[in-house]
């Protein structure tokens, strides 16, 4: 019997979903697919500054599951990169943070921000 999926907590999905080349007509090869979970660790490790060890807290996993689909993330943007791919951000194993828990609303957590980056009291629909 296979192991049961535990779910990686992301606290936002991402504003814009999609990126490649302006210049040029994709075929449907042509594209790299990022998991929401693994643009939650590049966000995470690159943007906010965190250890693996501090993602793994805040997305309530192993640490070595951070490093693999942090790895496998940084594949994806290269290949995206270099081979002038259009990168397209979806799916994936992931539950969307509430708000409430208790690394929410510490600077990982942008699940109530407003467009300056400022923590707001309001919470998203």
């Amino acid at each position: 019997m296979p192991r049961p999926i535990k779910w990686r907590k992301v606290c936002c999905l991402p504003d814009c979903n999609e990126f490649g080349p302006l210049n040029k007509t994709l075929q449907k090869d042509q594209f790299v697919i990022m998991t929401i979970d693994e643009y939650e660790t590049i966000r995470l490790i690159d943007m906010e500054g965190y250890t693996q060890e501090e993602c793994s807290k805040q997305m309530n996993i192993a640490r070595t599951t951070v490093q693999g689909i942090y790895n496998e993330a940084r594949k994806k943007i290269a290949d995206s990169l270099v081979n002038s791919k259009a990168l397209l951000i979806k799916g994936g194993e992931y539950n969307l943070c509430d708000g409430h828990g208790s690394l929410c609303g510490k600077t990982g957590c942008r699940r109530h921000r407003n467009g300056t980056g400022e923590l707001s009291a309001e919470k998203e629909d």
